[in-house]
């Protein structure tokens, strides 16, 4: 009775405490139950920029023109699309992206990474290219070649090998062993006296007649 007198006042004073947490908050988890996990963030797909989140330089981010004139001395009429935002890569720095219109890159968008120094009114461009995006079609990311071959991938090679390995070597003791029975056949044959043509054998013969 006492133990129990005991967790009554005790759970009193946790109701009071805390009006608004209701009996099932102030039962301890269970020893079985494992703790709520936190989300992971998705991992980025291997190749795709990484842009730092910020506002852009206002002044840089209006000079659209600039950016695209500068895009169209490396792409053909035509490669060229809309203007799809400014993204900020730091302090005066800003990535001007344009839809990329260019046959085999769809989902590709054009770059210019304009800039400019401090309290200067002119704009600079420091780098063009192509970027991917989330909808273009990229080759899977790299795996180290310790990773790609498994066990159980190896295990078939190595018994291939072994047994053509055995086979090479039954089909050359064979050759071994029928060769030089063959020339010893070839030596008797030659050698037999019975088949001797010898003409000086005849001529004696034909004189003691």
């Amino acid at each position: 009775m006492t133990s129990e007198s005991a967790q009554e006042t005790k759970a009193g004073r946790d109701a009071q405490a805390n009006p608004a947490a209701g009996p099932d908050d102030a039962r301890a988890p269970g020893i079985g139950e494992a703790p709520a996990r936190k989300p992971v963030a998705d991992k980025p797909r291997a190749g795709l920029p990484v842009w730092r989140t910020g506002k852009p330089d206002a002044f840089l981010a209006a000079a659209v023109e600039v950016a695209r004139e500068a895009v169209e001395g490396i792409a053909n009429p035509g490669e060229i699309g809309a203007h799809l935002g400014a993204k900020s890569e730091g302090d005066r720095v800003v990535t001007h992206l344009f839809e990329s219109r260019l046959a085999g890159y769809g989902g590709w968008q054009w770059y210019a990474v304009v800039t400019r120094n401090s309290r200067s009114k002119i704009v600079t461009v420091s780098e063009l290219g192509l970027l991917p995006s989330e909808d273009s079609i990229l080759a899977p990311e790299w795996v180290p070649w310790a990773k790609r071959v498994r066990p159980e991938d190896e295990t078939p090679l190595v018994e291939e090998t072994v047994e053509d390995v055995t086979e090479e070597s039954v089909q050359a003791d064979e050759d071994e062993a029928t060769g030089p029975a063959e020339d010893a056949e070839d030596a008797d044959g030659s050698d037999d006296p019975d088949e001797s043509d010898d003409p000086e054998d005849d001529h004696d013969e034909t004189g003691a007649e």
